[in-house]
């Protein structure tokens, strides 16, 4: 399964964008869609997967949960726009993470793009930055990698230039 993983669009969707989402099998959205526009336009592409964010109006947040637990082959995945990160979780990702640990964590909102192994919960985390044109990251970024049964490979940065 090959997944584009976005966050932090802030009502900002481009053809670039749409050409990456074209060569995934699902698009994980992380929040702060910013309107329905990009939401729209990336669920005519691929099947699309999210969370609502901070700045996501009702629409949004009627259309995506604030907290997402699936199954993407075998590996149990938690997804947050909020979530922090592996020693400085929420109390909301440290409550679901305890409940019910996944394998891979995924959370948005800092624009920090992050790559990180929980030692402790034994969980890979990631947070694909910002790729929207709003906020203080100097480079917009996604995620995109591939779950193969039980394993997340072929993990890529994908940089889509300065805002």
């Amino acid at each position: 399964m090959k997944i584009l993983l976005l966050s932090d669009s802030h009502s900002y969707i481009d053809d670039r964008i749409l050409e990456y989402a074209k060569n995934a099998d699902e698009i994980w959205h992380c929040g702060d869609f910013g309107n329905m526009e990009v939401l729209e336009e990336l669920e005519k592409t691929k099947p699309l997967r999210g969370v609502y964010g901070n700045i996501d109006g009702t629409e949004i947040r009627r259309t995506f949960p604030e907290v997402s637990r699936f199954k993407c082959e075998d590996v149990e995945v938690l997804m947050i726009h909020i979530g922090g990160y592996p020693g400085k979780y929420t109390l909301l990702a440290k409550k679901e993470i305890e409940e019910k640990t996944p394998k891979l964590f995924i959370s948005g909102h800092s624009h920090i793009l992050k790559a990180m192994y929980d030692q402790k919960n034994k969980l890979l985390h990631l947070n694909p930055g910002a790729m929207g044109k709003v906020g203080w990251h100097q480079m917009r970024t996604m995620m995109r990698f591939e779950i193969n049964g039980d394993q997340i490979e072929n993990l890529e940065v994908i940089e889509l230039g300065k805002k």
